[in-house]
């Protein structure tokens, strides 16, 4: 049980078991080794995750980089005041990256910052009102399941491209040449590869199928000639994260809106991720969303002055985490000190096949789709919403793929009311707003 300053814990006790122990959230000596270890371990395999999600963000991966860094750095510093989680892991999320991609396209590249900005304020005021138990009742998971699945089919697909590409000198008038076929088959042997080890050691050490992907292929691509990754160096510089001059109202609005989804779908993952992670812990201690919440919205506001990108506590690094032996924040610092490295050091990257990327990718969007098999307990309403969101948000995009399926959830439960149970307009209305307040009182707080 977590004190009111977030300084000390107990952990909870094991049936037949009177040990408790105390200590720091974000530091305790007898762990130092334990934390060491795990961060290099999760740092590693978060170097490729992150820079498949910024090229999907159509972020420059530097970008990508130094917003993990940032945040974890912050993550830390966030552990020794308010702890949300204990082993938690920040970064880039995946399910962001097409939002981020649709940003950028719809506003500029220039206007994304100012973006970030406003998303951060609007996930404060969420956190300064706990407003996440709300959100949390008015956007049902499995929407959130839904709309996840569809980003993790455009991942999927995307990525595929990788497993096929071809050097410039390999190119032929024939699309089907000996080269492409050959790289196909590279990739197809990395995937085996990497689904076995997954296999294997999903439940010991998840990171080796990554980090055995990754150095089998920079190795192979030493005597065989395949695409590699190219990291532009970009400059980081600091910077007031404002609007351009030539910005319209209407465009005003419309970021706006967009930067309102932004936070909630973050937020909304954020406080899934925490209720997993509590579920992991090797000490089986609470998590606290707000406090994590807390973390989000400062890493980033800081990110938005450097022009990074949102970042959240990702389940497939924290569960790494946690089995490489993570027992503290002070692995976080560790990830972070990894990511940073690499940030400024981006020439070792150029090392990186692309069909190894390609294969981590596809791997991820295929587990966002995965999720979709939670929804199931929710019973068949629920599937069949979370199925249409994710045939929404691949198809029409995920912003109006969302709004069309939270208007036509609440279409339904109004009709349900309304006609089956002959209730008038504003009894409805009254229902769903004690519903809500009911609800969110069973949230985490």
């Amino acid at each position: 049980m977590k004190s009111q300053t977030g300084e000390k814990w107990l952990s909870a006790e094991q049936p037949g078991s009177t040990v408790a122990m105390t200590g720091s959230a974000a530091f305790q000596s007898q762990y130092f080794m334990r934390d060491t270890a795990a961060g290099l371990i999760t740092g590693a395999m978060a170097i490729p995750l992150t820079i498949g999600i910024a090229i999907m963000s159509d972020y420059p991966i530097k970008v990508g980089l130094a917003t993990v860094a940032f945040a974890s750095f912050i993550g830390w510093i966030n552990a020794w005041f308010r702890p949300g989680n204990f082993i938690g892991s920040p970064g880039i999320a995946a399910g962001l990256a097409p939002v981020l991609a649709m940003g950028s396209a719809t506003f500029g590249w220039e206007n994304m910052a100012f973006c970030i900005f406003l998303t951060a304020i609007m996930q404060a005021i969420i956190w300064k009102f706990n407003w996440q138990r709300y959100l949390l009742v008015a956007v049902p998971a499995y929407l959130v399941e839904g709309l996840l699945a569809g980003v993790g089919l455009k991942i999927l697909l995307k990525f595929s491209e990788f497993t096929y590409e071809i050097s410039d000198t390999a190119m032929t008038e024939e699309f089907w040449n000996t080269a492409r076929l050959q790289m196909i088959a590279i990739s197809a042997a990395g995937l085996a590869l990497f689904l076995m080890l997954f296999s294997k050691f999903k439940n010991t050490q998840p990171a080796i199928p990554y980090l055995m992907l990754i150095i089998g292929g920079v190795v192979f691509a030493q005597f065989v000639e395949v695409p590699m990754i190219a990291v532009e160096d970009v400059a980081l510089h600091l910077k007031l994260p404002l609007p351009q001059a030539d910005v319209s109202l209407l465009m005003l609005a419309f970021m706006v809106l967009f930067c309102a989804m932004l936070a909630i779908v973050d937020v909304i993952e954020q406080v899934m991720s925490n209720a997993a992670i509590e579920k992991i812990d090797p000490l089986q201690r609470k998590t606290n969303s707000n406090n994590s919440l807390l973390a989000i919205w400062i890493a980033n506001l800081g990110s938005s002055f450097f022009h990074g990108m949102t970042n959240l506590d990702g389940l497939a690094k924290s569960t790494t985490n946690k089995l490489a032996g993570a027992m503290t924040k002070f692995s976080v610092l560790v990830i972070g000190s990894v990511v940073c490295f690499f940030t400024f050091n981006t020439h070792y990257l150029n090392y990186l096949p692309k069909f190894s990327l390609a294969v981590i990718m596809m791997f991820t969007g295929y587990k966002m789709i995965a999720g979709l098999v939670h929804v199931t307990h929710h019973g068949s309403y629920a599937l069949t919403l979370a199925l249409l969101t994710a045939g929404l948000v691949y198809k029409v995009g995920i912003f109006e793929g969302l709004l069309i399926a939270m208007a036509l959830h609440g279409i339904i439960h109004f009709m349900v009311y309304t006609q089956r149970e002959k209730l008038s307009r504003q009894t409805v209305v009254k229902r769903y707003f004690d519903h809500l307040k009911k609800d969110s009182s069973s949230h985490l707080q």
